[in-house]
């Protein structure tokens, strides 16, 4: 299957102000109905999700596409993809020029994954993201390991063993949590899934769901180093980041991408100030 994936990654490097907040708030609630949320200028949560709902306005945007020649269609389980207007259009190209997108957002990044195909590929995509950091910041990195164990099987606990060094089992713990975030956005299941029903083998580069192996599956992992400013101070943030989209081949793949320039064609990094300074031409 035979369908171009493309990341955007958003930086919310630094602290915003309430005007730019609500500027963010009023274009989601103009452009994006189906997404109801309420104004809460002070909350970095509420800040992230409407983040999350503006990458596919900057995304279009980007195409040169207005806003009003096209929609956004979502699943019975929630999965959506954006319609364009079909008017000039060959209709064997609009049936190919269906994009469908997965949005997911952690600390300071906001990501969106999206394929254009046919509707019913390029619904089975998905993104995760996970901050190689603990959370809450004065625990230990293994009482953090600890409170995450239930997310993950006997095998996977096997990859996190205490006895290892600490960053070591950070950055284990990281993939195995946006590996599964991601496939399960890709899938479209809610929030209660028992993320432990799914087992990544990542010596072998393999995968089971329920037992059964996951076949067909595209796995893209990368990191994302962010700088970003907080009361004043740069700091350095990282993140390990996933995407999953079912290409439908007979056995899952993994690809590991290990330096910035393998990234280049595929992964678009903004930041917020980029994304403020076009506000006003979303709308149209």
């Amino acid at each position: 299957m035979d369908c171009p994936l493309l990341v955007w990654m958003l930086s919310i490097n630094r602290e915003v102000s309430t005007d730019e907040y609500k500027e963010c708030y009023e274009l989601v609630k103009t452009c994006v109905p189906h997404f109801k949320i309420k104004a809460e200028p002070a909350s970095g949560e509420s800040f992230r999700q409407i983040v999350a709902q503006m990458m596919p306005l900057l995304m279009m945007r980007h195409r040169r596409v207005p806003r009003a020649k096209w929609k956004d269609s979502a699943t019975p389980l929630g999965k959506h993809w954006i319609e364009q207007d079909p008017e000039g259009m060959h209709p064997d190209r609009w049936l190919r020029s269906m994009i469908g997108y997965s949005l997911a957002y952690e600390s300071s990044l906001v990501g969106m994954a999206m394929v254009q195909g046919r509707q019913r590929e390029v619904v089975n995509v998905g993104i995760g993201l996970k901050q190689l950091a603990v959370e809450p910041r004065d625990v230990t990195v293994k009482a953090y390991a600890e409170s995450l164990s239930h997310k993950l099987t006997p095998l996977e606990l096997s990859f996190v063993s205490p006895d290892l060094a600490d960053d070591v089992i950070i950055r284990r713990l990281s993939i195995l949590l946006a590996l599964k975030q991601a496939y399960i956005k890709a899938i479209g299941q809610p929030i209660g899934f028992d993320w432990s029903r799914l087992e990544f083998n990542i010596p072998e580069e393999s995968a089971k769901g329920d037992g059964a192996p996951l076949q067909g599956w595209e796995f893209r992992l990368f990191k994302a180093v962010l700088g970003v400013v907080r009361r004043g101070v740069l700091i350095e943030e990282n993140y390990q980041c996933v995407s999953a989209f079912f290409r439908g081949t007979k056995e899952s793949k993994f690809i590991w991408h290990d330096n910035q320039k393998d990234l280049e064609s595929w992964v678009q990094f903004i930041n917020v100030d980029q994304m403020v300074k076009v506000i006003p031409k979303l709308t149209a």
